[in-house]
């Protein structure tokens, strides 16, 4: 997402009057930033709240939240002394099908 921050009028230029409607309107479209983002937030505890009641009732009936991680890839990560993957080599795994199976968990 790009976002692109318009250059402010030559302010010597604007009358008073110009610089309160200026202002009203920056401010205006600030509160409506404030309230999409407040929308999103909202959206989001939303979504992470269904998640963790989902991975509670699998735990309730015998279902380990983990059954999708790979225990193997772990054990080797675990064991050995090199430094963790690299990015490049995360992305590689995914384009061959392997790897990054696990999803994250909240």
């Amino acid at each position: 997402m790009e976002c692109r921050v318009e250059a402010l009028p030559d302010l010597g230029n604007l009358s008073d009057q110009e610089l309160r409607d200026l202002i009203r309107e920056l401010m205006k479209e600030e509160r409506e930033v404030s309230y999409r983002r407040r929308i999103l937030h909202g959206k989001i505890d939303i979504l992470r709240a269904e998640l963790q009641a989902r991975l509670q009732r699998q735990v309730g009936e015998g279902e380990s939240p983990l059954h999708e991680i790979d225990v193997d890839k772990l054990a080797q990560i675990l064991s050995t002394k090199a430094a963790p993957p690299s990015e490049e080599d995360l992305a590689g795994e995914d384009e061959q099908g392997r790897g990054n199976d696990a999803r994250p968990l909240p």
